[in-house]
């Protein structure tokens, strides 16, 4: 019989290593498909369903076949199973973050890798460093790598050159919602969060406040600077009162920019702080100064020991986790054929507190 008319099974037997040679010994260095079917008595059709999922086996042989891998420890080539798979080339997706050194990125990082690995995939991840033309490079090479999917938090203005790649990828956008293409986004609900944070500053008696951030040309900076100015306006506080400043790109900007605006006239009394990096040169600011149990601070973004500072550090956590789950799920759904019009997933936001954003304005001058 020539190689193209063979069964699947018997295709995949072949692409295996020949070293085992009997059924009964346990713990052979590659057992193969047929070795696992004597064990479980079987034919190796059966055990080709079983191993891909497939309808058409009963749950008591299922089983028996599933014992019979575990006992010689049989590992399906990864090969030979993604030709079987219409769609799988690689059994790998590429992750595009703005920077896995972001604790944010990083646990949608471990959540979606979580999901994705107890379904056999494994992710690629790269940074995008906030670079518009790096994000186009780096979605041209994991294509080249025939990834079988892609999630990304886009950095471009437009994603308008993906159907030019590849017109069928299946993709999730992530944090913020793509441009110039139709797909599935998971994002925080951001505008919905710093509302949160400037209704509480304000609940607790403050009017002379600042809002710090990073960015001001992506979604979720434009979103979350909205949210904070539409509560301000609710509870009849003017934007010019309030000191803006933007474009903080690190720590260390956010924390020389504390110093100046506290040590300068009309410091303001409360500081919400719109991005995690930009709330940790904050809190070093406070430190320095000696200032943070008398300047209240909101952070969006939870982080690691975040509840460990002096106070604890009151923040709109994301739920990054949530996140990086959904994402996972939707983009195995797309891989199975899920045929849906896109949709947005939005994330509620949570206000925790935890003793910096509690902190009291000091009493009117007499």
């Amino acid at each position: 019989m020539s190689q193209t008319g063979r069964t699947m099974a018997e295709a995949n037997d072949i692409i295996e290593p020949r070293v085992s040679s009997h059924p009964d010994v346990v713990g052979v260095a590659r057992p193969r498909m047929r070795d696992v079917a004597a064990l479980a008595e079987v034919g190796i059709k059966t055990v080709s369903r079983v191993i891909n999922d497939e309808p058409g086996v009963s749950e008591v042989t299922r089983q028996k076949v599933l014992q019979a891998a575990q006992r010689l420890n049989y590992q399906l080539d990864m090969a030979a199973q993604s030709l079987r798979r219409a769609g799988r080339q690689t059994l790998s997706i590429g992750l595009l973050l703005p920077s896995v050194a972001n604790p944010f990125h990083g646990q949608i990082h471990r959540a979606l890798g979580d999901v994705l690995a107890s379904h056999g995939m494994a992710v690629l991840a790269a940074s995008l460093d906030d670079d518009a033309a790096r994000e186009e490079a780096l979605v041209k090479a994991f294509l080249r790598r025939r990834v079988d999917g892609l999630v990304l938090t886009p950095v471009a203005k437009s994603q308008g050159y993906l159907p030019e790649h590849s017109s069928d990828l299946p993709m999730v956008f992530i944090d913020r919602e793509p441009v110039g293409t139709d797909a599935d986004a998971v994002v925080s609900d951001n505008a919905a969060g710093a509302a949160k944070a400037a209704a509480h500053l304000i609940s607790q008696g403050h009017t002379k406040l600042a809002y710090l951030a990073g960015r001001t040309d992506i979604q979720t900076a434009r979103q979350r600077r909205r949210g904070f100015t539409d509560e301000l306006g609710r509870a009849g506080i003017s934007p010019d009162t309030v000191h803006f400043l933007e474009g903080l790109r690190s720590e260390e900007s956010a924390r020389k920019a504390v110093r100046e605006l506290l040590t300068g006239a009309e410091p303001p009394t409360a500081i919400f702080s719109a991005q995690i990096l930009v709330t940790f040169g904050v809190m070093r600011a406070l430190q320095e100064l000696g200032l943070n149990r008398a300047v209240a601070l909101v952070g969006f973004g939870d982080f690691t020991l975040s509840d460990m500072m002096d106070p604890g550090i009151t923040v709109v956590a994301q739920h990054p986790e949530h996140i990086g789950r959904v994402a996972a799920e939707r983009i195995l759904a797309r891989i199975n054929g899920d045929q849906q019009e896109p949709q947005t997933y939005i994330v509620p936001c949570e206000l925790i507190l935890r003793g910096s954003g509690e902190v009291p304005p000091p009493p009117p001058n007499r």
